[in-house]
């Protein structure tokens, strides 16, 4: 697809193989050493060029695997662009490369770790997205034992028919981070433009089943009693919520203030965390010797795999698959400059769960963190991130029973006035995933990065459905299909 505007226009399309065309991922396409996109999982990018098309231009487009391609920009069409996999002549890559044993390679590898990778002040231009999707497997709740007639199984049941059982909302942003690329560094964010999908619907369609609740306690409950909660060994107290019997306090002009107080820390503390969140997403590989993926600072640990050469972004690379030998978490494969030894790229994912817990009926199991990392050379010859895209899984789960009970100190006799009584069993699968791509890094010095001004606060523009329109004309990664298909209760 080809968008037009005043001095500016947008290319799109897919990106297959030639031979079984399925969707080639992680491709770049670069319009020249200053602009360039990474096509997503579908193989699926969006370019935006601003300025005139001249006869000369075009795209350039490389992945690893595949024969480089040039496609001219005049009379440009949706239809896919088809790579053609590359075979490698190994003569060549032996012209100027001596033949390293595995152990050799992972050895040079080290000892270039740190001269290879950039930290020094820089700015990056990015787009960020994080998606979380959470999804109800079990949802029971059986009820022994209540002394209000209306909260009975039938209520309980149908209340667990309107809850949510899946649920979904994604973040984008459009930046400049500045500071120092090394972990734990101080950094300054400019976010040029953000949005948020959230199905607003899925908060708010208990508020029949409120007032319902609401009605059901003024009858019953006293309004100065409070609540013994217990499950199993655990007891905690609550005191009862003045709201339901209407005592609601009235607004003034000093909690208005406070509310417009909270409402702006809410915008500065989104800059905020997102500019930690993106420092860290950045910092978390296999550089630095604390981080989980630590293929390289103890490889002794794992099983390494001469297995082949590729061809990626002009550099001729080794194909290095990993195993873990014992207890170590990860599998995948790591592609590896043949000239400075440095890793270019690695696409992982645990062979394990990483981390489970199950203790009175409480129970957390993390069973699947998997994703790419690619680097490019700048103009340094040095490497900074390109691209990075990680999943994370885990289930959550409850199974325990779960006593409520009414007490009032006021009431002569026994204290005790209702008693709630049953068991739940909850499991919950959540969802994260989370992708940056970095589109331009320039050097900045520290006095550049001191004079900045950071934007002083900023939100997100909050959208009840996909908009393909919010982005046009700005260089992102495309969305995936949950998120193109992404529309609100609230909007049908």
């Amino acid at each position: 697809m080809v968008a037009q505007s005043y001095g500016q226009q947008t290319f799109s399309s897919t990106l297959r193989d030639a031979k079984t065309e399925v969707p080639i991922p992680f491709a770049t396409i670069q319009f020249n050493s200053k602009t360039g996109v990474i096509s997503n999982d579908q193989g699926e990018f969006n370019i935006s060029i601003r300025r005139e098309i001249k006869a000369s231009d075009s795209l350039k487009i490389s992945c690893l695997g595949y024969e480089e391609k040039q496609i001219p920009l005049l009379n440009f069409n949706q239809a896919p662009i088809y790579l053609t996999p590359q075979t490698i002549d190994l003569s060549e890559v032996l012209v100027t490369n001596k033949t390293y044993s595995i152990d050799e390679i992972l050895e040079n590898i080290k000892e270039r770790l740190t001269q290879n990778y950039d930290y020094n002040y820089k700015r990056r231009k990015l787009f960020y997205r994080t998606s979380y999707y959470n999804e109800m497997d079990k949802y029971d709740v059986h009820l022994d034992k209540s002394t209000i007639p209306e909260f009975n199984q039938q209520f309980v049941d149908s209340l667990l028919q309107i809850m949510p059982k899946t649920n979904s909302s994604h973040t984008e942003i459009l930046g400049e981070i500045y500071g120092k690329i090394e972990p734990k560094t101080h950094q300054k964010l400019n976010i040029l433009k953000a949005c948020r999908l959230y199905d607003k619907s899925k908060d708010i369609n208990l508020d029949n089943y409120e007032k319902r609740f609401n009605a059901i306690f003024k009858k019953y409950v006293k309004r100065d009693s409070y609540f013994k909660i217990k499950s199993g060994w655990f007891s905690v107290k609550e005191d009862m919520d003045p709201s339901l019997f209407g005592e609601e306090q009235q607004a003034t002009e000093a909690l208005i203030a406070e509310q417009k107080k909270k409402d702006s820390l809410n915008k500065i503390s989104f800059l905020a965390w997102r500019k930690l969140q993106i420092h860290n997403f950045e910092n978390n590989n296999f550089i630095d010797e604390d981080n989980d993926l630590n293929i390289i600072h103890k490889s002794q640990r794992y099983e390494f795999e001469l297995k082949d050469y590729a061809y990626i972004n002009d550099m001729f690379v080794y194909v290095i698959p990993f195993q873990p030998k014992r207890s170590e978490d990860f599998s995948g494969t790591m592609y590896v400059n043949t000239e400075d030894f440095a890793v270019v790229r690695v696409d992982y994912k645990n062979v394990k769960p990483l981390s489970k817990f199950s203790l009175l009926g409480i129970s957390m199991r993390k069973y699947l963190k998997e994703g790419t990392i690619i680097f490019q050379k700048n103009e340094n010859k040095k490497y900074t991130l390109k691209y990075r895209d990680e999943t994370l899984g885990e289930l959550v789960g409850i199974k325990r029973p779960l006593k409520i009970v009414e007490k009032n100190k006021h009431v002569k006799g026994r204290r005790k006035q209702n008693e709630l009584k049953g068991d739940i069993h909850f499991i919950v699968k959540n969802i994260d995933k989370t992708e940056l791509i970095v589109f331009e890094t320039d050097a900045i010095t520290e006095a550049d990065f001191k004079a900045l001004k950071q934007t002083a606060y900023t939100e997100p523009t909050a959208l009840d459905e996909y908009d393909p329109e919010f982005w046009k004309g700005y260089n992102i990664i495309e969305p995936n299909k949950a998120i193109k298909e992404f529309k609100s209760l609230e909007s049908e």
